[in-house]
């Protein structure tokens, strides 16, 4: 009990320090929504990010020296330019370390001493700087402004670098661009689909005179395709039909289009942003493969492939929320991927449908699959409002129950071979993540079953395996761990686990106030988050947006919104941005894009405590932190509708309103706390 007691009192101190600690932001926000990296003295520094279209994505590892000059390395990926094996990571993948400003040269002589301004973001990265020039043996600073532009196209396999050249001196000056095109092109035998044809190109080349004023603007394109394609991006007559500007202004449209749908209006800017910038990243990675609309994880590594966590579990229960139909046919595809591997005789569904959904990937065997696609499938089915849909995906979620009941070991609890971390860590026979899971998906499966008018003794029995599920759940994980009355993960789990927050994000409660000290203490939260298990130094991230959206929908309020609030800032603003990461040290937090709708879900499902109860229908508990007056959802897309949720406060209660078009549909006062039925 002493030990009990002083680990409380150090979490105390622990969470009452964040604010002192929180280290000073590297990026500010701007009126425009983008953020913005001014810089000082606070260099070298470098980071990387990614952004994707349709067709390829792009990681751009990119810096500033200690001299203010800018460097860039670009990887590009091709999800659907597939190499022998073809196996998951198989994709055609190449990296460009080229400094195109240093190609072009200004009255004979090299651009010197660039000095960078600032680097703003928005879903397109811009690179303001300024460069220097030798004019009768001195030099002139600041004499040539240089804006970088840099972007992937939205449908086409092809990335896209805008350069702007501005002459800034008293003098005319000349500007030598070079005819530069690389091409690298593959063997015939190492394609799925032949040979492959890697090509960069500038869209200009010449001597082109700059009057004190004017400017010169030209661009670079980087492309992959099959060689046996017609159409060439080889040199610059074959760049002459891209239309730049309307490529640019396809993907700020896109980009306005996330932001303009489920908008967050609270009165903390940086969780409006870090929110929009989350629907952005988990919008933009989908991937139009032969096996049609593929929503993939990214990080250089799983594209054109569908998992059973990151896309069904993740992000597919989100995309209603965000109206994004590209977003929704992906997921609807992707359950239908999974689909076609069940079976009469109950073999686990693969972990993941690869290559274009050719194949499929089952090396970390059960994860607790099963769990994953009927909690998503059921989720995802009574958020779209689709009875259509949800017909179609009934079957998956009759079968996935029916896998998970069978695998119910003499505990009551549900067996799996490992669990999502594919054991990395222990996972034991039975794991607490997958139990809940499943649990939700009964819940789900009454819900939406009585849309569909499955009959009442189906319902009633899933129902009664949703209750069975609970009390075992709580008999066999049940623990007093390290001192907290928690949980642990698996039997003969005796180390904290950041996992521990699943029963919270399930709406079992039984144990909260323990978990959640458990998780917010020292031996499990750390500035970049939870570590995955206590006494390491890995972390992931999706564990932690779970435990985040698990703590607030408890009524631990406050205090995640304090971990909230500083790990937004870091994620958004500090020294790694602008998204959710997946994992450190594997992968070097690489910004893999379903936490990104992890991180959304925060938000819909732990503030305004949205919970699916129908096609048309939901409860809703909204958690307003005590030192806000409101807190808003804009333009909601979810259950076949669109509409608004206002809360504020009103006194000791909670002022809510449901608006579609503008007009109120339900005003109704609640306690703090409290749970209210909106049916649209």
């Amino acid at each position: 009990m002493n030990l009990r007691r002083t680990l409380l009192l150090f979490s105390f101190i622990f969470a009452g320090s964040l604010a002192i600690a929180q280290p000073k932001d590297r990026w500010t926000i701007q009126d425009d929504g983008a953020i913005r990296w001014n810089i000082n003295d606070n260099i070298p520094h470098d980071d990387h990010l990614e952004m994707s279209g349709q067709q390829l994505s792009v990681v751009l590892r990119y810096g500033v020296d200690a001299q203010k000059r800018f460097h860039l390395n670009r990887s590009l990926v091709f999800p659907m330019l597939r190499m022998h094996p073809n196996k998951t990571q198989n994709n055609l993948k190449q990296r460009f370390d080229v400094n195109i400003p240093a190609l072009v040269t200004v009255d004979d002589q090299t651009l010197l001493n660039e000095e960078v301004r600032d680097v703003t973001f928005n879903g397109i990265m811009c690179v303001e700087s300024s460069f220097g020039y030798i004019y009768r043996r001195k030099e002139l600073k600041d004499a040539v402004q240089l804006r970088r532009v840099l972007y992937p196209f939205t449908n086409a396999a092809r990335y896209c670098e805008e350069y702007t050249f501005k002459n800034s001196s008293p003098n005319q000056i000349t500007l030598r661009v070079p005819e530069w095109n690389v091409t690298y092109t593959t063997s015939e035998e190492a394609g799925v689909y032949g040979a492959y044809c890697i090509e960069a190109a500038l869209s200009k080349s010449g001597v082109f005179v700059l009057k004190p004023g004017e400017t010169l603007e030209f661009y670079a394109v980087f492309s992959g395709r099959k060689l046996a394609d017609a159409s060439s991006g080889r040199n610059n007559v074959g760049l002459s039909h891209i239309n730049i500007l309307s490529e640019r202004a396809a993907r700020e449209a896109l980009i306005s289009q996330w932001w303009s749908n489920l908008v967050l209006d609270t009165p903390d800017p940086v969780l409006n942003r870090m929110f929009a910038f989350a629907k952005l990243r988990g919008a933009e990675s989908i991937y139009r493969t032969k096996g049609g609309l593929m929503h993939g994880p990214g990080g250089e590594a799983y594209y054109a492939a569908v998992w059973a966590n990151d896309q069904a579990e993740y992000i597919n229960p989100f995309f209603p929320f965000l109206g994004y139909e590209i977003g929704d046919e992906s997921a609807l595809n992707s359950f239908r991927h999974f689909a076609r591997y069940m079976n009469p005789e109950y073999k686990p569904i693969p972990s993941s449908i690869i290559s274009e959904g050719v194949s499929f990937w089952h090396g970390a065997k059960d994860r607790g699959d099963g769990a994953m696609i009927a909690y998503g499938a059921a989720r995802y089915a009574l958020a779209r409002g689709d009875k259509a849909e949800a017909r179609e995906l009934w079957p998956l979620i009759e079968w996935c129950l029916e896998y998970c009941n069978r695998k119910l070991t003499p505990a009551g609890v549900v067996a799996s071979n490992s669990d999502e971390l594919e054991n990395r860590f222990p996972a034991g026979d039975a794991n607490l993540c997958t139990s809940t899971l499943y649990y939700d998906a009964l819940r789900s499966a009454v819900m939406l079953g009585r849309e569909l008018g499955v009959s009442a003794k189906q319902l009633n029995m899933y129902r009664n395996q949703a209750n069975a599920l609970e009390k075992a759940i709580e008999k066999h994980f049940g623990y007093e761990i390290e001192c907290f009355h928690s949980y642990r993960y698996y039997e003969g789990n005796d180390i904290l686990r950041s996992w521990i927050c699943m029963p919270l994000v399930m709406g079992i409660y039984t144990r909260a106030q323990g978990t959640i000290d458990a998780l917010f203490s020292p031996r499990l939260w750390t500035d970049d988050g939870l570590l995955t298990q206590a006494g390491t130094e890995t972390f992931w991230d999706r564990s932690t947006l779970y435990a985040l959206r698990g703590t607030i929908a408890a009524g631990e309020v406050e205090k995640g919104m304090n971990f909230l609030k500083k790990y937004s800032h870091r994620r958004l603003l500090g020294d790694h941005v602008p998204y959710a990461i997946e994992a450190w040290p594997e992968g070097d937090q690489r910004h893999l894009s379903a936490e990104s709708g992890l991180y959304c879900r925060i938000y819909t499902e732990g503030l305004f405590g949205i919970r699916p109860t129908g096609l048309r229908s939901f409860e809703m508990t909204p958690r307003l932190p005590q030192e806000w007056e409101y807190m808003n959802l804009n333009r909601v897309r979810a259950f076949n509708s669109e509409f608004d949720i206002r809360v504020r406060r009103a006194g000791k209660k909670l002022h809510v309103e449901i608006l579609k078009g503008g007009k109120p549909v339900l005003k109704k006062n609640i306690a703090e706390g409290a749970a209210m039925k909106v049916n649209l």
